[in-house]
């Protein structure tokens, strides 16, 4: 089965909330419950992402945010059950890399549960840091 993969590729706010629900088993609807504006979203505060598709249709997603200068930072990366395990997050995020250093940036962050620890730090090439979070509460 053969997979394009295109940075800045175009595609549908619905396909890839219908992608997000399937990668995160949870659907990505905003405070209102509506399916966000993937494509307003991404225009306003992305750098880019990376499309990968088969004949099926969207088979993977990754956005890449970033602050306008040095740092990037991949967010949900996103693959279809169809097509896991043969390679497709790896690809995305090595053509997110390159979109991004084709950009300027120096640095490509990634935060992760623990259990994908061999994924981004294998096979993907990211480097450990020590990294802080802190949970906002909505007002």
């Amino acid at each position: 089965m053969s997979i394009a993969y295109r940075w800045r590729g175009p595609f549908a706010s619905a396909e890839v909330s219908a992608l997000h629900a399937e990668a995160f088993g949870a659907d990505a609807c905003d405070d209102s419950g509506q399916d966000p504006d993937w494509a307003t979203m991404t225009g306003r505060y992305s750098l880019g992402w990376v499309t990968a598709r088969d004949v099926a249709g969207l088979a993977g997603f990754v956005n890449v945010v970033w602050d306008g200068s040095a740092h990037a930072w991949l967010q949900d990366v996103m693959v279809a059950g169809r097509v896991r395990r043969r390679g497709v997050g790896t690809a995305l995020v090595t053509r997110a890399r390159d979109g991004a250093r084709v950009a300027g940036c120096e640095y490509l962050h990634v935060d992760f549960e623990d259990r994908l620890r061999p994924f981004y730090l294998g096979a993907c090439g990211f480097s450990p840091t020590s990294a802080g979070l802190l949970k906002l509460e909505a007002s």
